[in-house]
This record gives structure tokens, sequence and C-alpha cells, in this order.
């Protein structure tokens, strides 16, 4: 026998096997779930530099309100959005979030400091988990552990009383939960296990229940971004590619002005923080026919995700013509671009030490550093000039002997100088330099993408994310693919998302087909054929060969599936007298799975049929239907013994097996 002991074998399970002719029954209009009536519809974008939520009651759905202003914001970064930064207190209790818990973590003395937990830029391990359970951990500033579903419940909770406190205020009478919708943003390129990871701590912060899961939708950014730029109208956005005046500037005033000047139009109106959306399809999107293509690039703070769409008229509906592809090339890249030049200059094992020691100082460089970030532009020709923190100048002196400015004359790095107004001063050149690498990762991943068949004739590409501010950013993709598309970039581009998300939320079927992510399959026996199926998979029961472990398909990897359809399979007990039924289902990232032996088959469910006490009239063959419904981000599975109607449900688990 194989080295893998075979499930089937090893459990005696009571097996199943499939009914010639195993057919797949595709109803989509099947029990459409009553709709629940919300009142309103929040939305959050956790993000993994910043976060935010907008909000739209259902009885007005044009106008989408982003949340008051936060305390607190940083020189150089207006934003609607507050940083992702959570701390605890040292008892492990919720302290607070945002500017909030940055700028009290900073100010407490570094004795106490070293007690508080501080988090920042959590979400990002999400991604870079390979087995995610719901005991996966994350590290404070200050080293120590605690459970990464606590930290999301925290800050979703948080997210959600303030959502719910600014709706009674304004409405003047307390909001309830249950009046709510609500939507979370998540990449696209995140795993299940990630996706389920989201939902769990939501449910954990008393948003939606295992019972009431409609009541939360997870949605993916790129298809949130890709909803709210169908609205747009042209006086919204900036074409990169267009020749002829946008907003009445003529492109001969650089990429950067005519931002600016966007943006100043965009902060007149800002006082409302109401954003209207007509009820229409956007200017750019009635140049788009049936079929048309376009490819939405969500360019963020940690992961820059890609997703093909595709129009579906008359309703204009979107279809994912190509899976979401992407990768960890979010703006991080470039703080810790930032980091390597530090250590270049002062040391690693400085660096290091200063981190752990002075974390607040820490966050105050790295607060200076993104300001100056921002700056950066393809044209610049002035110098950037960066604070150090006073504690940095003074423990790197007590750690080296020597002061900063020695540090610096003495390095190789000739494009980095000192200032005697204790600033590092970086030429355009250098800054440039470190966002570099993050940028040819972004157009080369790109350029894969365009050379993929299905992506022939792309008619636009929008550019949307936190990080789609950034000129650099702009003209790269611009000088790639300007002659292959339409470089679209709507004005507020960092709240693109989080607007979309709400669209979402108030009518989720304007997404109707998606790729599924994996293939999906249930355990069963075969009768075994001699020279087709391997000897070692041979289980002889009661005088009948069976085949063990075969892996039968309801879907496979990026195929097309509508969403809310079903997959349908029969099955009949292998031994007729069984009176328990359990069916294990699988998943595979490949599409060509043949054995649940195979590696990288996950098992992520299991439904037990329960058939005692039935009544013995029962045909010989008893059919057991089993079922899949591919819904938002969820799977819902069942099986039904079709003789006497009883049943059981059960949902694809990532997280538990």
């Amino acid at each position: 026998t194989s080295a893998y002991s075979s499930p089937a074998k090893s459990l005696g399970d009571p097996g199943i096997t499939p009914l010639s002719p195993s057919h797949i029954v595709k109803d989509s209009d099947a029990e459409d779930a009553v709709e629940q009536l919300f009142l309103v519809v929040v939305a959050i974008d956790f993000g993994t530099t910043s976060s935010g939520y907008a909000y739209s009651f259902t009885k007005e759905p044009e106008c989408i309100h982003v949340m008051r202003r936060w305390e607190g914001g940083d020189p150089g970064v207006s934003n609607q959005k507050t940083p992702t930064t959570i701390l605890l207190t040292p008892e492990r209790k919720f302290h607070s979030f945002g500017y909030a818990a940055r700028d009290f973590y900073h100010d407490l003395d570094p004795t106490e400091s070293k007690h508080w937990l501080y988090f920042e830029k959590f979400k990002m391990k999400l991604h870079t988990t390979g087995n995610l359970t719901m005991e996966t951990d994350l590290t404070a500033a200050n080293g120590k552990k605690v459970k990464a579903l606590e930290i999301f419940a925290y800050a979703l909770q948080f997210f959600k009383e303030q959502a719910l406190k600014e709706l009674s205020d304004q409405g003047g009478s307390d909001f309830e939960n249950t009046e709510v919708r609500w939507v979370i943003t998540v990449p696209a390129i995140w795993k299940q296990p990630a996706k389920q990871f989201m939902r769990q701590a939501a449910y954990k912060a008393g948003m939606a229940s295992p019972e009431n899961p409609e009541q939360l939708i997870i949605a993916l950014e790129p298809e949130a971004a890709s909803i709210y730029c169908r609205k747009l109208r042209l006086h919204q956005m900036i074409d990169l590619s267009s020749r002829a005046p946008v907003n009445g500037y003529s492109p001969s005033d650089t990429i950067g002005t005519g931002f600016t000047q966007g943006k100043e139009h965009v902060r007149r109106n800002r006082q409302s923080r109401t954003f209207m959306v007509e009820n229409v399809i956007g200017e750019i999107w009635s140049e788009l026919e049936e079929g048309d293509r376009y490819i939405v690039v969500d360019s963020g703070g940690g992961t820059v995700d890609m997703t093909v769409h595709q129009i579906r008229l008359p309703e204009g509906h979107l279809k994912e013509l190509y899976k979401a592809t992407g990768g960890p090339y979010g703006s991080l890249g470039v703080d810790y671009e930032f980091e390597k030049l530090l250590c270049k200059i002062f040391g690693e094992d400085f660096i290091e030490q200063f981190k752990i020691k002075r974390p607040a100082a820490w966050v105050d460089l790295m607060i200076a550093f993104e300001s100056r970030k921002r700056a950066a532009a393809p044209d610049r020709t002035n110098p950037l000039n960066i604070t150090l923190p006073f504690s940095f100048i003074d423990y790197y002196k007590k750690f080296r002997g020597h002061s900063v400015e020695h540090a610096l004359r003495k390095s190789n790095v000739d494009f980095v100088k000192w200032s005697s107004q204790g600033m590092l001063r970086m030429s355009p050149d250098a800054m440039n330099a470190l966002f570099k690498p993050t940028i040819d990762q972004i157009v080369q991943h790109l350029s894969e993408v365009f050379d993929k068949p299905e992506v022939t004739n792309v008619k636009f590409l929008f550019l949307v994310g936190g990080f789609a501010e950034s000129p650099l950013l702009q003209q790269a993709v611009q000088s790639a693919f300007g002659s292959r598309c339409r470089v679209i970039i709507p004005q507020d581009v960092g709240l693109t998302i989080l607007k979309g998300a709400v669209l979402f939320g108030l009518d989720p079927a304007v997404i109707k087909v998606r790729r599924s992510p994996l293939t999906y399959g249930v355990g069963v026996l075969n009768r075994f054929v001699e020279g087709k199926h391997p000897p070692e998979k041979l289980l002889v029961k009661d005088g009948t060969r069976w085949c063990t472990d075969v892996f039968d398909k309801f879907i496979s990897a990026d195929q097309s599936v509508a969403l809310g359809e079903t997959v349908t399979r029969s099955y009949t007990p292998a031994k007729p007298s069984q009176l328990v039924i359990v069916i294990n289902i699988y998943s595979s990232e490949q599409d060509n799975v043949s054995f649940i032996s195979e590696p990288g088959v996950k098992k992520c469910g299991t439904l037990r049929l329960d058939l005692t006490g039935t009544d013995a009239s029962v045909p010989n063959r008893r059919e057991i239907k089993t079922l899949m419904q591919f819904g938002d981000t969820e799977i819902k599975a069942m099986a039904v013994d079709v003789a006497t109607s009883k049943s059981v449900k059960v949902g694809i688990d990532f997280l538990n097996y």
C-alpha cells in the first residue's frame, strides 16, 4: 500500500459511490434567499496601512457618506482614513485605534511603553501565513504575542461602534446593529482561509453571526473598485492617456499638477463628506460595449491585486475573466527599502536595537518618511528632507560612540546627506530608487497578466487604491501600458474601494460571475478497473472490488461560477445496509486531481447523514444528493437522502481542518 494511509480504509468509513450517470443540475434561481431589509449599508475598508468606513442609507442609495473626520491627522497626509494601528493595555484589553492609538503610545514614557502592546500593518500577516488558523499569533512592537483573531475582532468592533455611534448621532436615536448590513473588503488574492478568518473575526466583533451570515458580505477590493469606477463621470477622474485637457487643464501641466488641482476641487466639496453617485453609468462606461474588457489594478499599502472584468449588458453586470492575481507589492515595499537604506548607513545591528528600545521614536521616523514619500514625483529636482527624531541621534551616539553626521560621511551612500538642521537630505534620485523595486514588480506582474490569452484587447486600466496616488507609480504604469489601453485614475483614489464596497452592499447582485479559486470535490469509492486504477487503491469489501480515495470533482479551479450557482451530484452508499453516511469535502489548487491522497489536497468539510430510524421500505439503491452552492466568499454544502428528504448542511471550513 502507499505510504499515505487511505482515509476510507483506515476509518472503515461508510463510503459512497457515484450513481451512474452522475448528472449536474445547474439551477441558479432555486430558492433565492428572502432579502433581509437593512436600513443602512456600512462598508469597512480594513487596509494594511490605513482604514476607514463609509455608509449609505438604503432609502437614498445615491448618497455615500464617508466617516467623520478623525482626530490627529498627519502633516502632508490628508485623508479620510485612519492608520491601521491598535493599542492594547498591559493587561491586553483594547485601548485605542488609529491616530489615537499611535499618539497615546508615542506619548508614553519608554519605561512604560514597553509593557503596552502596539500593532501596526498587521493585516499582511493574513496574506503571508501559509497555514492560517484561529490560533495564529501576531507580534506587538514590544515582541509580545497575541492571537490574531483577537486583534482583528477588536479592530472591527472599534469600527462597528464608531459607525453605530455616528449613525445614532445623525439620526437622533439609537441605531441597532440588526439594521446594518456590513461589508468588509479583502484583497482578491487572499487565499480562502484568510477570507474566512475575516468573517470569523467579524462574528467575534458582533457584526453578524453564523446563524445570520447574510448580514455580512466579504467583498473583494478590486471588485468594489470596479463597481465604483463604472459610475465615474469625466470630472471625477484623471485620464493619463488623454491628450485633451482633463478638468480644463492641458496635459502639458505635468501629471502632478492636474492631480493637485483635482484634489483642491475635491477638497472644496469635502466639508460635506457626502459623495453623490449619480445613478447612471458614467461617461467612460458609456464607451464600453458588451463584451469589453478592462483591468482594475488595486494598489494599496500591503498588496497589489489585479482583476480583469468584462461587461455584460444590458444591466452592465460584471464577469470576472481572469482570476485575481497580484502579490505583496504595496507601498510598504517602499518603507522596507527606506529601512534597508538606514541599515546600510547606520548598521543593521543599530536599527534592530533602536526599533526595540525606542519603538515610539521609530514610529515617528516612519511618519516623517511617509509624508516625504508622498512628495516624491518623477520631475522633482529639489531634495527631500526627513527629520531624524532626537532620540535617534542621541541613541546612535550612545550605541556607536560617534555622531550620525559621521556615519553619513563615512557610509558610501552618496545621495543621502546630513543637513545641519538635523535632517537626512535625500536627492530625488535616492527617493525614486526606494520606489523602484516595488514599482518594477507591479509593472512586471501587469505585463504577465497582459500576455495572458484571456486578457487581449483590454480597453481601460483603472489604477486605484492608496498607492495609486503616487505620481511615480502613475507614470510607470502609463509609460508601460499607455499604448495598449487608457489608464484612468479616479480622483479621490484612496476612497474608491470604500465607495464601491458601499455600492456592492446596496446591490450585491451586480457581480455575476467569478472564477473559482480552488477545485472542490468529495472523496468516493469507484468500482475498481484493472489497468486503469493504481493497485494500491484496491479495497475489497464483501466481495466487491473498490478503488478508494477517488476525488469526485464538483468544480475546477479557475472555472467560471455564477454567484449562487448550485452544483449537484448523486451518490449511493457503497454498502446498501449502511445507516450512517459520511461525505468528506476536499479542495485543491490544482485543477486535475484524481485522488484525495495527492499532495495539496485539503479536507475542508464533512457532511454526516444519519439514516437510522428511517423506514425499511427504502429502495435498495438509496440516492443521496449532494449539493454545493457557491456564494460570495462562502460555500455551503448539503446532503439529502432522496427517499426520506432527511438532510444535513455544512459550511466549507478552511481554518479548522
